[in-house]
């Protein structure tokens, strides 16, 4: 068995047809039943952000594995595997390992070192587990992703400074518009990245803070709780046409803003210009909102190219997450190749004591007359010869553990021995 990623990210594939696969979190389930189902995966979790699609399995065949999710990803966006396939990356052991603890610490994120990825890559598995996906193997995976990810932010500052999603937005807004005091910002949508746009913009001190959201309740209390003030979702057009800016970012898998709405919009604002920040993947901007004299639409593309040029105060701190990552690496190595040997060994040495002890009853007679020092002293004797007997196979067996030569010695072990 083998643990592999296979995924997409903004690193390898244009936004429009990453958006495409991308899959909504009501989907997740679903999905993962479907992976379970494939011939060769056996353990799966799905990590899908706005930033990547990415299948972590393990497998019992890399080739035929590999198949079996490119056609999930075509079956689940209805794209055509030759449309995507050359945008593919696939990491096998450890390299899987090693890419899935850079993602966990930030380093594979537009935003480097941001920290939403981490509670992200943790849902993914606690979904998974939940769902009967991600069984012994995974999971353990996983908790360690977490435990890196959490020392890559501890041992380093690689989260200091602007390290989220929502953060870079509304300072790529502020940027762009030298500042955001005296500005009438919408922010459009409450969930995880809406309420940390929302503390943001109001942390900048924006003239007024506008919520909209589908739910009227969680626009509210969004609102209330950074001073702004709730706007009901039928009415977005309308606050549109009283922005300076706008920033969005939710789950829709249509869009929440056409053109058709933002024209409107403008020409109740003949004049005045317009910036939207559309960090939402799928998009939640018609693309033709581009082409609107007045508007400036910015996406995740521009986020990324923003937060690149923000990030050389901190490129010393990627090398020591990076040296943070191969120890961890090494380290999960370890451990899993004690994982795997210690059932074999443990059976093999309680096979050897089932025999010495069965051997010292059917001598028990003859043994009768030994006084308690002379049979403490066979005991000891039986126990010594086994102990040197078993030391070489078991440390063979642990050295060897996960590689094709471990695998034969396992064998020969479970065959000779009947374990």
């Amino acid at each position: 068995m083998s643990v592999v990623v296979v995924g997409l990210s903004h690193r390898t594939i244009p936004l429009e047809l990453l958006e495409r696969m991308t899959l909504a979190e009501s989907d997740l389930p679903k999905a993962l039943r479907d992976l379970r189902e494939r011939a060769h995966l056996v353990e799966a979790v799905i990590v899908s952000t706005c930033q990547r699609t990415e299948i972590y399995a393990e497998v019992d065949r890399f080739h035929g594995a590999l198949g079996e999710v490119r056609h999930f990803l075509a079956d689940i966006s209805g794209v055509a595997v030759d449309d995507f396939v050359d945008h593919l990356y696939a990491h096998y052991d450890e390299g899987a390992v090693a890419h899935l603890f850079e993602v966990a610490s930030g380093l594979d994120s537009a935003v480097v070192g941001e920290g939403e990825i981490l509670a992200q890559v943790r849902t993914a598995w606690e979904l998974a587990r939940a769902e009967g996906a991600a069984g012994p193997i995974l999971s353990g995976l996983f908790r360690h992703a977490v435990e890196v990810g959490k020392r890559a932010r501890t041992d380093t500052a690689i989260s200091r400074g602007t390290t989220s999603v929502s953060q870079a937005a509304v300072a790529l807004a502020a940027g762009t518009l030298d500042g955001l005091a005296d500005r009438t910002v919408v922010v459009v949508g409450a969930g995880t990245m809406g309420e940390g746009m929302a503390d943001t913009v109001a942390d900048r001190g924006a003239g007024r803070l506008l919520v909209a959201n589908r739910s009227a309740a969680r626009a509210a209390a969004l609102a209330r709780r950074v001073g702004g003030s709730p706007v009901h979702f039928s009415d977005l057009p309308a606050a549109v046409a009283q922005a300076d800016v706008v920033l969005t970012c939710t789950g829709s898998p249509v869009f929440v803003l056409s053109a058709d709405d933002v024209a409107a919009a403008m020409t109740a604002r003949p004049g005045r210009p317009l910036l939207i920040v559309d960090v939402a993947v799928p998009r939640d901007v018609e693309p033709a909102v581009a082409d609107i004299a007045g508007v400036t639409l910015l996406d995740m593309d521009d986020l990324r190219s923003f937060a690149e040029a923000a990030l050389a105060g901190r490129r010393a701190e990627i090398s020591l997450v990076r040296d943070i990552v191969a120890e961890e690496v090494d380290r999960y190595s370890e451990l899993v190749t004690a994982r795997l040997a210690a059932p074999l060994v443990a059976a093999l040495h309680q096979r050897a004591e089932d025999v010495r002890l069965a051997e010292l009853e059917r001598f028990k007679g003859r043994l009768a007359s030994l006084d308690p020092r002379q049979r403490e002293a066979v005991e000891a004797l039986s126990r010594g010869i086994l102990a040197k007997v078993l030391h070489e196979p078991t440390v063979r067996l642990k050295d060897e553990a996960g590689t094709a030569r471990g695998e034969r010695l396992a064998e020969a072990l479970r065959t000779l021995f009947d374990l």
